[in-house]
């Protein structure tokens, strides 16, 4: 039997439950998922079933349930020091343990006028976001670390070299970033390719596009 339980949103949506899969994907041990569609009557409850939070990803192993993504990390990280979750230096470690944090509390700009949907392509919403000098800053704020991080850490494929965290609080911005057209200079474009072509990500993919589920438009970005 698998040691790990993750409850998920729709994958099509879900851009927190996308994270704390690809971390425990990173872990490499086996896990269920529970898929629970968003903005149903009945997500809610069905969630407070699994999390006093109310929120996904979840995750529940044995009598333990974790929830909120940085904690997920957290918790995987110890579960699974051979598997680099953090980047084994600590100057890099504190770095990338930062800009997730930055992620996590950040860039509300970018959430609700780029809202998460792995299976549209709609660059002239992208195109009319980008005239809103917050989403702007957002974006630029991004191509600045993503550019940092791969000229001090780089030597891989990834912002730290390998896969770690990180690039799992960052995954859903490259899929934002494909689904609205946002144009990258070439000192960030290496890196959103590199995501996109992961296996984790097109398993994500495939699966999202398997699903029957769909929000209206005017309420992806509540």
């Amino acid at each position: 039997m698998p040691d790990f339980t993750i409850v998920l949103g729709n994958k099509r949506y879900s851009s927190w439950s996308l994270r704390g899969w690809l971390m425990l994907k990173q872990g490499g041990g086996a896990f269920d998922e529970i898929v629970i569609p968003l903005d149903q009557p009945q997500t809610r409850s069905e969630i407070l079933s699994h999390s006093p939070a109310g929120k996904v990803p979840v995750l529940k192993t044995g009598d333990s349930v974790v929830w909120d993504s940085l904690a997920i990390a957290e918790y995987l990280h110890e579960a699974f020091p051979e598997a680099g979750l953090w980047p084994s230096d600590a100057g890099a470690r504190a770095q990338a343990r930062s800009i997730s944090a930055e992620m996590h509390a950040g860039f509300a700009a970018l959430r609700m006028h780029l809202p998460m949907d792995v299976c549209a392509q709609n660059p002239s919403r992208g195109a009319r976001a980008l005239s809103d000098p917050q989403v702007a800053a957002d974006v630029a704020r991004i191509v600045a670390i993503w550019t940092g991080c791969r000229e001090r850490y780089g030597g891989g494929d990834f912002l730290f070299g390998d896969w770690c965290a990180a690039d799992a609080m960052y995954a859903p911005v490259v899929l934002r970033f494909r689904t609205y057209g946002i144009n990258l200079p070439e000192s960030a474009g290496f890196y959103p390719r590199r995501v996109l072509e992961s296996e984790a990500i097109q398993q994500w993919l495939a699966a999202a596009e398997c699903e029957v589920e769909v929000i209206d438009e005017d309420e992806k970005g509540r």
